[in-house]
């Protein structure tokens, strides 16, 4: 209950963003054919985006069975959606998740155990000390242009990454699939409390190589993380 009642407040805080977000996407959708949702989590992204757009497809990606089964049970009568339990990264292989007790924390990346961040995250989140912190267990992974080819897709309006740290993964994970995305919209965390061996210098240098340009940036409140937008060159609006 405690939890929840954290997740409502911080969904209050974080509204301002995500409104800034669908404005963005406003100026240039009418209607959305296909939304790539990687780091589902409890459906947040396909609640937003059902809401304000005309979505054909969504394809919704989220590796925590814990938050895949409460997704799954909470979307039974969407219609545009289908949904994996499968994380997605630069490889194919079954990998270690450490599936955090605060659900949006879950991550394939591997925690700074001495970081402060993640002391003072612990005192607000778990303040009774009656909750197992982590549990780490086996996940699949998979590479997204595998996920391309196997649906046949050629043209991607909206590729959304939301992966606690793992979101370079997921982009070099598209290999020359990355071609057919129009907009790839990422969450990036500036604290020490992910392992993730790249800075976002090398995401935006790798998208840059590859076409796009950064088109929106927006701080998230009370937390050193960013959510950024960027545009593919390559394809018309």
């Amino acid at each position: 209950m405690y939890i929840k009642f954290l997740h409502f407040i911080i969904s209050i805080f974080d509204k301002p963003s995500k409104i800034k977000i669908i404005n963005f996407f406003k100026k240039r959708f009418k209607e959305i054919s296909i939304l790539i949702d990687v780091g589902a989590h409890h459906g947040e992204t396909v609640d937003l985006f059902n809401k304000y757009f005309q979505v054909k497809s969504i394809i919704s990606f989220e590796p925590s069975p814990k938050n895949y089964n409460i997704f799954l049970r909470k979307s039974q009568n969407i219609k545009n959606l289908k949904i994996y339990n499968l994380a997605l990264g630069s490889e194919k292989k079954i990998i270690d998740f450490n599936d955090h007790f605060e659900t949006q924390s879950s991550t394939i990346s591997k925690i700074n155990q001495n970081s402060n961040y993640l002391k003072r995250k612990f005192f607000f989140l778990n303040p009774f000390k009656n909750k197992k912190k982590i549990n780490v267990i086996k996940i699949k992974m998979d590479r997204l242009d595998n996920v391309v080819r196997e649906f046949n897709i050629n043209e991607i309006d909206i590729l959304k990454i939301d992966t606690e740290g793992y979101d370079f993964n997921v982009v070099k994970g598209l290999g020359d699939s990355i071609k057919f995305v129009r907009y790839i919209y990422f969450e990036h965390h500036f604290h020490d409390m992910l392992i993730k061996k790249y800075n976002l210098s090398d995401i935006h240098n790798y998208l840059i190589t590859h076409n796009f340009e950064k088109q929106f940036k927006c701080k998230m409140i009370f937390r050193k993380t960013f959510e950024y937008i960027y545009y593919n060159k390559s394809l018309k609006n």
